[in-house]
């Protein structure tokens, strides 16, 4: 009878066993398919709306402003963003807009940056739509940033149901000048929205619907160094010398040229190809501005560096450049007179990220980076110094339809398909990152 009772006990624990477990297992897919709707709603809106984002992306384009300037454009954000009901502040710096969505659960907080300010330049620019602004033009891709922006704004406020927590769309002026990020903290940004968390893009020469990241340095530290001399060198002397120190700041694997960044999009050296040549270097733009002030000469010039633990070694190599060039006693100082930040992504959030885009999208849907990208910078840096964040290049370029994407260039011109890949893609990131709680 004890063995009988033993078995009937045993039978009953594994019918509960299993029941609890195929519990389990239907409540997990009833969680998955709850996702997947959510997500094709939000493919559903970012092709509902692609159209219109078309036409306000083409109207920024139209009407560029300088950094500092964009009135017009910081009225049109704030009335979309008024319009989908979000509460908006324009009281942090300057032109910004911070438009505000709350879920309607409690939840972490993240943000989203686009940045606004449009290129001093004349380039000539292949869009039918072109600048009305003698100039200025958008070389550099933030009229697409901002239609992404506005566009994410949208798409989740449509799936407000969805959301366990705040968004904050951070519409920043004055990147250009490398100045807007870091007033915007310096008046008080974090005081009023305090994210966890930060996101934002840059559309780049690669394909389009391509999204490439990687944890931490995203581009090489740049950085202007100033020698400063008594005077009395000769042009010749100082040539001589603009050489000498050119050479002493150059690093870079197997003779490439790090420096031609067309090669990004390479596949046996550019950015996704772990060979790249787009990883330790150092070199200079080979540009020196010379100039003579008070009696003293000046010699200025950029230099490229990917690994920061090089960067303390850089001021006494050129030292010793000069004083073994026979210019000891002329030489006055060596010194950076420019550094900004870089972007560096945080790890965490990176791998976080790239997960739930493959997840949802496919593994192709973001491409493996190898390399830092010379030239370029963005002062998103300054908000990743506060907050946990990542920052994603999308890609714009359609090779096929001679369509270059290479920013601060002529004819540089974006695939508006990449509008549409980075509303659908960010928006998702967004809503399954607000869920991770």
């Amino acid at each position: 009878m004890k063995q009988l009772k033993l078995t009937l006990l045993c039978l009953t624990s594994s019918l509960l066993s299993a029941q609890g477990l195929n519990s389990k297992k239907q409540a997990a897919s009833s969680q998955n398919i709850k996702v997947q709707q959510v997500h094709q709603s939000v493919q559903k809106e970012t092709d509902r709306i692609f159209d219109k984002l078309v036409a306000i992306r083409r109207q920024f384009h139209e009407n560029p402003e300088l950094a500092g300037m964009e009135k017009q454009t910081h009225e049109k954000i704030k009335q979309y963003l008024l319009d989908l009901g979000l509460e908006v502040q324009t009281d942090s710096y300057g032109n910004s807009v911070v438009g505000i969505l709350k879920g309607d659960k409690k939840g972490k907080k993240i943000a989203w940056r686009s940045d606004m300010d449009a290129l001093p330049n004349d380039y000539p620019d292949p869009e039918v739509f072109k600048s009305k602004t003698k100039g200025v033009q958008h070389g550099c891709g933030h009229d697409i940033h901002m239609a992404i922006g506005l566009g994410i704004a949208e798409v989740l406020s449509k799936n407000k149901k969805s959301l366990k927590g705040t968004v904050y769309f951070i519409f920043q002026p004055e990147e250009e000048t490398f100045k807007g990020a870091r007033e915007m903290l310096n008046n008080g940004l974090l005081s009023k929205i305090n994210p966890d968390e930060i996101y934002g893009l840059h559309v780049t020469l690669t394909p389009v619907g391509q999204i490439m990241v990687k944890p931490s340095e995203m581009f090489a530290y740049q950085k202007k160094i100033r020698i400063q001399l008594k005077n009395g060198l000769s042009e010749e002397e100082l040539d001589g010398l603009k050489k000498k120190i050119s050479n002493s700041l150059f690093r870079a694997s197997n003779a490439s040229k790090p420096w031609e960044i067309q090669s990004i999009v390479d596949p046996k050296i550019g950015l996704t190809n772990p060979d790249t040549i787009f990883r330790d270097y150092l070199f200079t733009d080979g540009k020196f501005n010379t100039y003579s002030k008070n009696n003293e000469s000046f010699l200025e010039t950029y230099l490229y560096e990917t690994n920061a633990s090089n960067l303390d070694k850089i001021i006494p190599v050129v030292q010793k450049v000069v004083e073994d060039s026979g210019f000891k006693n002329q030489l006055l100082s060596v010194s950076f007179v420019q550094e900004n930040p870089t972007i560096i992504n945080d790890e965490k959030l990176t791998h976080s990220a790239i997960g739930i885009l493959q997840n949802l999208y496919g593994k192709n849907t973001v491409a493996a980076d190898y390399g830092q990208v010379p030239f370029f910078n963005d002062d998103f840096a300054y908000f990743q110094q506060k907050i946990p964040g990542v920052y994603f290049f999308l890609g714009g370029s359609n090779f096929e339809k001679g369509v270059i994407a290479m920013n601060h260039s002529p004819n540089f011109q974006v695939d508006e398909e990449s509008i549409r890949t980075g509303v659908k893609s960010f928006s998702s990131l967004i809503i399954e990152r607000l869920n991770r709680n």
